[in-house]
């Protein structure tokens, strides 16, 4: 007979090669068809909640490696707290307001400016749609679950009402005013830019020395001095109204050839070096407060320029002596204030010069450098031109520098509430721990927030105007707006008079003749998103504020974490999140930002076309996200070879599971070998590693623990040796049962704990696993620990006994490099452990020589009676040697008892008893 037909060899269609680009699509398919997300929540119902708010991505564009890693991430917390006893709803949302989506039209061809605002703004919706909806599919062949077709968008009716309100709440409390002040400005936007729409890079600027004569020395100069500014903004100088001087600073007259000149002595040193000054003589020094209030001249202009004290003047560079220009900087701003200058600001939207610049009118700012350093140069005032490289603000959209100009805008002040900001950082959870500290000194740093926008896609801010000039933001006209906008939209603001959007009979003491004007400017949209805890969390009803957890990149401590806890502390007095989480950049695999420039950009379609999602989610696992992480083919097919071993796993289970029916034939763990039960607590050490690194965020110890258990612990030890039993034996063996049990719960428990990371090819195994009823892994919930009777001590034994068992199969390579053997089967080996060894392996049951796959094992005396040729080593003496007798044809082993059985010649009596108990009728 053929005895191979005998064997009972692995038998399963769960296909060995993955291939997850064609069979995640049909995996996904079918989550559809069940609505699988909707089964979750049923399933999870009454649970308490846990509530993953997401941050919204930008409806413009293809997704990114950033938004992958970002959403995926989500999705293994959600996917695990819905499998660990929460109800785990995730809704996501988009960002669709601002520039970007103007822009976008505009490159397409759109002629803005031949159509009304309304107009434009619903091609603005449109557009913003078209986006979500494309990128709504490359998230959901990422496989995150959510709730996709219901996501909150910023541009929805209900949630523009809800942030009209909370900008309604915060002008009820005082945070809400409008003022003229510097703000970040950009030219090529024509608008003002919040702090988190800046970046820096370098830029040449001129830098120039610049003399003010004295023009009332106050009876402490005596009036033939001259104060030396330092600027790097020359177009600047128009709008000079004073100098600022550190009150307790040393200042000191020097006397240069014919001139007399007034600089901070610390500085006296690197001003001699740069203007290049020859022996200058001190006359006098004085305090910087004692020169309070003398008056300069303008050097171009003539007019007064007023000598005050500031504490935020430095000695870092410069003279000691700031040029002050109360329209263009906040100290400027600051200082000037206090000592009651006017705030000119001779710059228009365009960044072009205005008629308060004489002689520079209709200059673009950068272009009037030149000619106001000539200027500066005709007049005597320049003592000296240079240029420097330095960081500069630019525009992270158009990528041009920015300027401080100061204008009409609405601002939230964060002054007003900074040490309830700053307890509500320190009351929440941070991951990392220094993201407390970083959105600490932002919050305690940050100067008032401005709010307004110079744009047409956004929401409108709320304001009406009276015919005095009075602004109107009231309780009955804000609740107005905010329903109005819920029932029409806010496109309405754009289509409707200011009289048709008030309350009707509405009446205001300063506007006599019910004339009213609306306010033309929107909102920063970080103002939007940041009101998502309010228009998402308590809008709506499966979910709740605060939220359990925030998830974004690193960039969000200047953007939606710092919004968001701004309007919510503002509206409530609470952070909106018990939690922040943030993650890193990704990069190439050189570490260097990816850039079109450079031609490394890695794109998620392209990875999930070629490998796959599951691979793509499995390498964000293996990252430490919480830092910038790399990623590049040959990162990826690493990956790729982790996943295929696991893969491999779960095959080898499923094929031996064949004709395994838990129901009927699984043991109870008392009744199993010793190495069974070990196995079996090797797996609940996995299960609590997992799960304690699911409840840590730690997801790389995920991977390397799955990654070793499937390599170490089950393919290199246990699947390889109980290939002999599950093979050979009869079906119904009592030992091959034991290991088949012991496969199930490892099978199933294995299954659930990779689901949030693998969860197309989790489904995929699971409609494979004998005996479950669930029709998804996804409906499950995390396996427990199995309870093994005498745990520590199974384990200690046993990992003692596979440190022994390395030695061992050391010895047999060693033999196999020497030509001594061929196959470990075919050798015979005696040890002669260490005392410790010899008592561990006499009280092994279980047969020696499966556990070391060698065809006879013996065991002599102790490592100290071990002969000359013996192989030394730690735990044990090894002498291998050629197995005596014939191969069995049927298990491989070599034994003299070949040839003893007469009806099967060829076996050993093993598998002859076997074949003719099973196999002979």
């Amino acid at each position: 007979m053929d005895y191979k037909e005998t064997l009972l060899m692995p038998q399963t269609e769960f296909p060995m090669r993955g291939n997850l680009p064609k069979r995640e699509p049909d995996v996904q398919t079918k989550w559809a068809e069940m609505d699988i997300y909707k089964k979750v929540q049923e399933r999870t119902a009454g649970r308490p909640l846990f509530v993953l708010h997401d941050g919204p991505p930008y409806a413009n564009g293809d997704i990114h490696m950033g938004h992958a890693l970002n959403k995926v991430l989500k999705d293994f917390i959600v996917r695990y707290k819905s499998m660990n006893g929460y109800c785990a709803p995730y809704v996501p949302g988009w960002d669709t307001h601002g520039l970007p989506i103007e822009q976008a039209l505009t490159n397409k061809g759109v002629k803005r400016k031949e159509m009304t605002v309304a107009e434009f703004r619903k091609l603005c919706e449109e557009y913003a749609y078209e986006q979500i909806g494309r990128q709504r599919e490359q998230f959901l062949r990422l496989g995150v679950r959510g709730d996709w077709w219901n996501p909150y968008i910023t541009l929805k009716p209900e949630y523009e009402s809800q942030q009209i309100k909370v900008f309604g709440d915060m002008a009820k409390k005082g945070y809400i005013y409008k003022g003229l002040k510097p703000v970040y400005w950009s030219p090529t936007s024509e608008s003002a830019l919040a702090e988190a729409e800046i970046e820096y890079k370098d830029k040449k600027s001129p830098s120039i020395y610049v003399a003010f004569a004295v023009r009332d020395g106050k009876g402490v100069l005596e009036g033939d001095e001259k104060f030396i500014i330092w600027t790097t903004t020359p177009w600047t100088i128009p709008a000079n109204l004073g100098i600022s001087l550190h009150p307790d600073l040393e200042y000191s007259v020097v006397a240069v050839e014919d001139e007399k000149y007034v600089v901070a002595s610390a500085l006296l040193e690197s001003v001699t070096n740069t203007i290049g000054w020859e022996n200058p003589q001190v006359v006098k020094t004085v305090k910087g407060i004692e020169l309070e209030n003398i008056i300069a001249v303008h050097p171009l202009y003539g007019r007064d320029s007023l000598v005050m004290v500031g504490e935020h003047v430095t000695t870092d560079a410069g003279t000691g002596c700031v040029h002050t220009a109360p329209g263009h900087g906040e100290d400027d701003f600051i200082v000037g204030q206090k000592y009651g200058l006017e705030v000119l600001c001779p710059v228009d939207d365009k960044g072009c010069m205005t008629k308060d610049a004489p002689g520079f009118e209709g200059l673009f700012y950068d272009e009037a450098n030149k000619p106001i350093v000539e200027k500066l140069k005709e007049a005597g005032a320049l003592l000296k031109m240079g240029f420097i490289t330095h960081s500069y603000p630019h525009d992270w959209r158009t990528k041009k520098p920015i300027i401080f100009r100061a204008t009409a805008q609405w601002f939230a002040s964060i002054e007003a509430f900074r040490n309830e900001l700053l307890e509500a950082v320190q009351e929440t959870k941070w991951v990392p721990a220094w993201g407390e500290t970083r959105l600490f000194n932002m919050v305690r740093d940050r100067g008032d927030w401005c709010i307004s926008r110079q744009r047409a896609w956004g929401v409108p801010i709320p304001v009406f105007y009276a015919e005095n000039g009075d602004s109107i933001i009231t309780d009955e006209t804000i609740d107005h707006v905010a329903a109005s906008f819920r029932e029409h939209g806010s496109n309405i603001w754009f289509e409707r008079e200011a009289k048709d959007l008030l309350p009707e009979g509405f009446t205001h003491p300063g506007s006599p003749n019910g004339v009213f004007r609306k306010e033309t400017d929107i909102m920063d949209v970080w103002f939007d998103s940041g009101s998502s805890h309010q228009a998402v969390l308590e809008e709506r009803d499966d979910l709740q504020r605060p939220a359990d957890l925030y998830l974004e990149g690193s960039d969000q401590y200047r953007g939606w974490f710092n919004s968001s806890l701004s309007t919510a502390v503002a509206v409530t007095g609470k952070a909106p999140y018990k939690g922040v989480l943030s993650h890193g950049f990704v990069l190439d695999g050189e570490g260097h930002k990816m850039s079109k420039s450079l031609g490394n950009i890695v794109v998620p379609q392209k990875i999930m076309d070629q490998l796959g999602a599951d691979i793509l989610r499995l390498w964000v696992a293996s990252v430490d996200y919480q830092s910038d992480v790399r990623i590049s083919d040959a990162i990826l097919k690493q990956v790729a070879e982790v996943y295929r071993k696991i893969r491999n796993t779960f095959r080898f289970l499923l094929g031996n599971l064949a004709g395994f029916d838990p129901a009927l034939h699984a043991m109870p763990v008392a009744e199993l070998r010793e190495v069974d039960q070990y196995m079996l607590v090797k797996l609940n050490d996995l299960i609590r590693k997992v799960k304690d690194s699911y409840e840590a965020y730690e997801f790389a110890g995920i991977y390397h623990a799955v990654n070793n258990f499937c390599t170490i612990d089950l393919s290199a030890f246990y699947l390889d040796f109980t290939k002999d039993i599950l093979y050979i034996e009869a079906a119904d063996n009592r030992d091959r049962r034991a290991i088949q049990t012991v496969m199930y719960e490892t099978l199933a428990a294995l299954t659930k704990l990779v689901a949030p990371i693998l969860p197309h090819t989790a489904d995929e195994v699971w409609g494979y696993v004998p005996g479950v009823t669930e029709e998804s892994a996804q409906l499950t919930d995390m396996p427990e620990v199995t309870e093994v009777p005498n745990a520590a001590d199974l384990k200690q034994k046993w990992d003692a006994f596979l440190q022994l068992r390395d030695d061992v199969l050391k010895a047999l390579e060693l033999a196999r490099n020497e030509k001594v053997i061929g196959k470990s089967l075919n050798a015979a080996i005696t040890l002669y452990p260490t005392a410790d060894m010899k008592v561990l392996l006499d009280s092994v049951k279980e047969d020696l020589k499966q556990l070391f796959i060698v065809s006879a094992v013996d065991v002599a005396g102790t490592m100290e009676a071990a002969p000359a040729e013996a192989q030394k080593y730690e735990y044990t003496a090894v002498v291998v040697r050629k197995a005596e007798g014939e191969t069995c044809e049927r298990c491989w082993i070599v034994t003299p008892e070949v040839g003893q059985d007469s009806e099967h010649p060829t076996l050993c009596l093993r598998c002859a008893t076997v074949v003719k108990e099973n196999y002979v009728k």
